[in-house]
C-alpha cells in the first residue's frame, strides 16, 4: 500500500469525515478530472450544440419579440423551435449524463479503496460501470420514481410555516444521503438493486443526523466553490458586455457575442455535470464510514494481520 493512499474504511466523526472528504477530493481532483474529460468528452461537444440551439433560440425570440416593437410570426417560430429541441436536448443529454457521473464518482472511489492505490485505471472503472449498467438503470429509475414521491411529501409537509420548511430541507438531505449510500451499496457489494436500497436505508437510519448533517455541510461548500468558479467568467462576460454596450454593439445580432453566451451556457452545464460526481464522493466515504461502524470488518482485518504477524 502506497503511503499516500487514504484509507477510507475507518470510523469518523462528522467533522473527519469533512477533512477526509476534501482531503480525497485535493488528491484525486487531477486523476478523476482527467477520467471525467475522457468519458464525457462527446457530452461535453452535446452541451456546446444544445447551448447554441438554446442561445439562438433565446436571442431570436427577443429580437422577434413586441418589446423592440417588431412582430414577426416566421422568427418566432423558427426561434421557439431552436428553443424547443434545445430543451428536449437539455433533458436527454442531462439524464445521461447524470447516470454517468453518478456512476463514474462511484466507480472511483471503489477502484481506489479495492486496490489500495491512489492511481486509479479508468479501464477499470469503466469496466465495473459496464458490468452493472442493467443495475444502473433500474436503479435510476427507482431513484427518479422514489424522488418524486418524496418530493410531493416535502411540499405538502413544508405548508407548515418554517418547521415544515426546515422538515422538507431535511427530508431531502435524507433522501440524497441513502440514494447516495445505496448507490455503494449496489457497486461495492455486488447487491440487487432493492437489496441495495433496504441496506442504505438501514446504515442512514442508524446514522440519520450524521449523514444530514454531512450531505447539508459538503453542499453548501460545494454550492460555495461553485459560484467562485463561475464568477471568473461571469465577470469577464459583464466586463465584455458592459463595454460592448459602451461601444453601441448590437448583442443581439452579434456572432461574436452569440459566441461567447454560447459558451458561457455550456461551460456552467459542464460544471454542473463535474459538481454531480463530486456530490456523489461525500456518499461514498460516507457510506465506507457507516459500513465500517456497522460491521467493523477493517478492524477485524488489523487484528487478524496482527495475530498472524505474532
Amino acid at each position: 500500500m502506497l503511503d499516500d493512499h487514504i484509507e477510507l474504511r475507518q470510523r469518523r466523526d462528522l467533522g473527519d469525515t469533512i477533512n477526509i472528504y476534501f482531503e480525497f477530493f485535493k488528491q484525486n481532483l487531477k486523476s478523476f478530472l482527467n477520467i471525467f474529460i475522457s468519458y464525457n468528452g462527446i457530452f461535453i461537444i452535446g452541451f456546446l450544440g444544445i447551448s447554441y440551439l438554446l442561445v439562438t433560440g433565446f436571442v431570436g425570440l427577443f429580437n422577434g419579440s413586441e418589446l423592440l416593437g417588431v412582430t414577426d410570426s416566421a422568427q418566432e417560430l423558427e426561434s421557439a423551435i431552436y428553443l424547443g429541441f434545445g430543451g428536449l436536448g437539455f433533458v436527454f443529454l442531462f439524464i445521461i449524463t447524470a447516470v454517468l457521473n453518478y456512476s463514474l464518482a462511484a466507480s472511483y472511489m471503489i477502484q481506489y479503496e479495492k486496490n489500495e492505490t491512489p492511481a486509479v485505471d479508468k479501464k477499470r472503472v469503466r469496466s465495473l460501470i459496464s458490468r452493472n449498467l442493467g443495475k444502473i438503470i433500474i436503479f435510476i429509475l427507482l431513484l427518479i420514481a422514489i424522488y418524486i414521491a418524496v418530493f410531493i411529501a416535502g411540499l405538502i409537509i413544508s405548508v407548515v410555516p418554517f418547521v415544515g420548511t426546515v422538515v422538507y430541507y431535511i427530508i431531502m438531505l435524507a433522501f440524497t444521503a441513502w440514494m447516495g449510500v445505496s448507490f455503494m451499496v449496489m457497486l461495492y457489494e455486488d447487491r440487487d438493486v432493492t437489496d441495495a436500497l433496504s441496506e442504505g436505508f438501514q446504515l442512514i437510519k442508524a446514522n440519520f443526523w450524521k449523514s444530514v448533517l454531512i450531505n447539508l455541510v459538503i453542499g453548501l461548500l460545494l454550492g460555495l466553490l461553485m459560484l467562485l468558479v463561475l464568477m471568473i467568467p461571469g465577470v469577464l462576460i459583464g466586463v465584455y458586455a458592459f463595454h460592448s454596450i459602451e461601444n453601441g454593439v448590437d448583442l443581439a445580432n452579434s456572432a461574436f457575442a452569440k459566441v461567447i453566451w454560447t459558451l458561457a451556457l455550456s461551460i456552467i452545464l459542464i460544471l454542473y455535470s463535474f459538481n454531480q460526481s463530486l456530490a456523489q464522493f461525500v456518499n461514498g466515504i460516507l457510506y465506507f464510514s457507516l459500513h465500517e461502524e456497522t460491521y467493523n470488518e477493517k478492524t477485524r482485518e488489523r487484528i487478524d494481520q496482527i495475530g498472524a504477524s505474532e
